[in-house]
């Protein structure tokens, strides 16, 4: 399940992204270091995960762990890539706050239309009737 295709040409820097509706694999948490380490923790932690869920050396465990496992550490240990992979989080992380903000704000208006007092008929007429006299008066 690769979701990104790397580009190898020098000259084309950018990530060309699949479009899948999907969230961007979090390559840190699975290599259980933060955003911040260096390439020697990261290197350390992938060996330590790659022997606990290597399968010669674990037979409970999932294929699919090794193949996360390989991923991240692709991405990750190479700078570019890591780069990369960054400027992609951060720009999904923008979407979340931009699209949580935007929630919130029709939550928001939603309320206000709910509190908003609610007119009869007889109400409405006779208040359409007081701006009518109003008006007349004004002209």
């Amino acid at each position: 399940m690769k979701l990104m295709i790397w580009a190898r040409d020098a000259a084309d820097l950018e990530v060309q992204v699949v479009k899948i509706n999907m969230p961007l694999p979090d390559y840190y948490a699975f290599l259980q270091v933060p955003p911040t380490a260096t390439q020697y923790e990261i290197k350390r932690s992938y060996r330590r995960l790659a022997r606990q869920f290597h399968p010669d050396l674990n037979q409970q465990a999932l294929d699919k762990h090794i193949k996360i496992l390989n991923e991240a550490y692709e991405v990750l240990r190479d700078p570019h890539k890591r780069t990369l992979y960054d400027a992609q989080r951060r720009k999904a992380q923008e979407r979340r706050t931009v699209d949580q903000q935007a929630l919130r704000r029709k939550q928001e208006q939603a309320r206000q239309v709910e509190q908003e007092p609610k007119m009869t008929w007889v109400e409405g007429f006779f208040g359409f009737i007081r701006e009518l006299k109003k008006g007349l008066r004004e002209d």
